[in-house]
């Protein structure tokens, strides 16, 4: 067998576990098994039927050809409109650079912040793909421990006790995956001016924003002029196979994104980008409330049966479609549980181990992506096999 020849950086990058178990749930499904999914980021609900009418109508119209780098003018407008309408945050619409979906605008803004040698600053656990992308760039992932005593959010005073002069920026995400918990306002605005006096970057994850069951979190958008937001079409507007997200940026830094996109990217998919304009309009937005209202249903009903078979988590998720659960009483190693459980009684969730290092092989990951028939469906097995 030939061994291919890969680069150092991409022999650091880690594969997702749940990727291999998703793989096995492919295979039983394929032998006629019923698969109670409930490990994927990704709702099931399909598009909003404006977004895909706005869709058809542009490709129908001829729109197929590359928008400017930056985005379509009219969707950058829309989205500072939104920022207006939204937050009562006023923002250019020159600031807004439309992506090929929120994962493009991470690597776009982390190119423009990290250098060989760089440290970024993480809450453990957080999204796993954020640590391969700074990798990939030659800098290195400082794992901040949190747990559940502050919501599993960062905090001014975690960051302060690891803080080092390596760190280049601190990347943080509210709601957060794979936990669903918010950070609070005031955290967040101590954090940005902490970030501030150092002279380092803050990069804020918003792509569920949109997915919050009570108290809406205020945008990091506007807070100073070393902060970026990220966002995204995928999560709360359920259009994740188009591929569409967008950064705000501080005006300083445009021409650099600008330069990095052209070489990167080109631009985002056109007719994505057409048919994300539909997704302000009043009859999406009625859609998008009745489903978030199903989204809080499925968490209400799935955090109370977890926990009623043995699974502990002592912090409600706000937002996202996550439960973080610690499995300890239940298993050793939550990787085992889950491959075990897939295996034995057909229910894929997600192991701790994907999200960091932090209590990783105590704790998984369930995603209320379906279904609360699916959910209880699900349960029952879990149940069955906990005995």
């Amino acid at each position: 067998m030939t061994k291919i020849k890969v680069s150092k950086r991409l022999q650091d990058v880690n594969a997702f576990h749940v990727m291999s178990l998703m793989a096995e749930a492919k295979q039983l499904e394929a032998q006629g098994h019923r698969v109670i999914h409930m490990e994927m980021g990704e709702p099931d609900f399909s598009t909003p039927q404006p977004i895909i009418d706005a869709g058809i109508e542009s490709l129908q119209s001829g729109f197929t050809h590359y928008t400017p780098t930056l985005g379509l003018p009219a969707l950058r407008e829309a989205i500072a409109n939104f920022y207006l309408t939204e937050y009562s945050v006023t923002v250019d619409p020159e600031q807004i650079v439309i992506t090929p979906g929120s994962a493009t605008a991470l690597q776009l803004v982390l190119t423009l912040m990290v250098s060989e040698g760089d440290v970024v600053a993480i809450p453990d656990p957080a999204y796993p793909s954020t640590h391969n992308l700074v990798r990939l760039l030659g800098g290195s992932v400082l794992h901040i421990p949190v747990n559940e005593d502050s919501s599993w959010q960062l905090t001014v005073e975690k960051l302060k006790q690891h803080w080092n002069d390596a760190i280049k920026a601190v990347l943080l995400a509210s709601p957060s995956n794979p936990t669903g918990t918010i950070l609070k306002d005031v955290q967040l605005q101590q954090i940005a001016d902490f970030c501030k006096s150092k002279g380092v970057f803050l990069l804020m994850d918003e792509i569920y924003h949109g997915l919050v069951y009570e108290d809406a979190p205020q945008t990091a958008v506007g807070l100073n002029d070393n902060t970026f937001v990220i966002n995204s079409f995928s999560k709360f507007y359920g259009m994740t196979g188009w591929r569409v997200g967008w950064i705000v940026s501080p005006k300083p830094y445009l021409n650099e994104l600008n330069k990095l996109a052209q070489h990167t990217f080109l631009a985002a998919p056109t007719p994505g980008q057409y048919a994300a304009l539909a997704a302000f309009n009043n009859e999406t937005h009625k859609i998008l409330i009745q489903r978030r209202d199903e989204f809080k249903a499925r968490r209400d009903y799935l955090f109370q049966a977890l926990a009623n078979i043995g699974f502990k988590m002592r912090v409600e998720p706000q937002g996202a479609f996550y439960i973080y659960a610690d499995c300890s009483d239940l298993c050793e190693d939550g990787f085992e549980f889950a491959r075990i459980v897939l295996q034995e009684k057909h229910v894929a969730f997600t192991p701790g181990i994907d999200f960091g290092v932090t209590g990783a092989k105590q704790h998984v990951r369930f995603a209320y992506t379906t279904n609360i028939e699916n959910l209880k469906i699900g349960i029952q097995r879990l149940s069955e096999y906990i005995g």
